[in-house]
């Protein structure tokens, strides 16, 4: 049986729990506490030397780390990733888009709030502008169609549903953003989850 090693509160785990789930795997969740330092002990630096969650396990023994490469390894030959290679590729420049321009912005003022208990105010505005700029950037594309690639949900819409969905959290304003919102509600209604807002 596939593991899956991960903090069920990180967006970056939440996407490879919702892929598993929605492609219907059998795995065993392994929650770690990363407060607690449990990703830094000799026996999950042997599973990931990187230190960080999410990490799958495969029943041989061998392990994957980085979210968006774990799903993208679960969802190999699925609906979730296009069959023509154009659309495919597309949806890999969401995954990395996701990690390089949205997750260290959205992601990282979430963390600091929710977690280390600071104020809006208290974010770095830098962070701020960029992580408003990404949030822009998924309004304008999704003002013109209802998912990221083509006509049905794939790995680019898991991968960026977690931390979108929670922005409000680390302090950003969706409200005015219809589309991202649209977008949002339908996910959150495809993989059944509970509206985050």
């Amino acid at each position: 049986m596939l593991r899956i090693y991960g903090d069920e509160a990180s967006g970056n785990c939440q996407k490879v729990k919702w892929t598993a789930d929605l492609l219907g795997l059998d795995y065993e969740w392994r929650e770690v506490d990363i407060l607690k330092g449990e990703t830094r002990t000799e026996e999950f630096l042997k599973r990931n030397p990187f230190g960080q969650v999410p990490v799958l396990e495969l029943e041989d023994g061998r392990t994957l780390a980085q979210s968006n490469a774990i799903i993208r390894y679960l969802a190999r030959g699925s609906v979730l990733v296009p069959a023509d290679d154009f659309a495919a590729a597309r949806m890999d420049a969401w995954l990395f888009w996701e990690q390089y321009s949205h997750e260290p912005y959205v992601a990282v003022c979430r963390f600091q709030m929710r977690y280390l208990g600071r104020g809006a105010d208290e974010r770095e505005d830098w962070r701020v502008e960029r992580g408003e700029a990404a949030l822009d950037v998924l309004e304008a594309h999704l003002a013109e169609r209802e998912w990221l690639v083509g006509d049905d949900m794939t790995l680019a819409d898991i991968a960026l549903l977690p931390y979108t969905r929670l922005a409000h959290e680390g302090g950003f304003d969706l409200s005015g953003r219809h589309a991202l919102r649209r977008w949002i509600a339908v996910a959150e209604e495809r993989l059944g989850l509970a509206p985050a807002q």
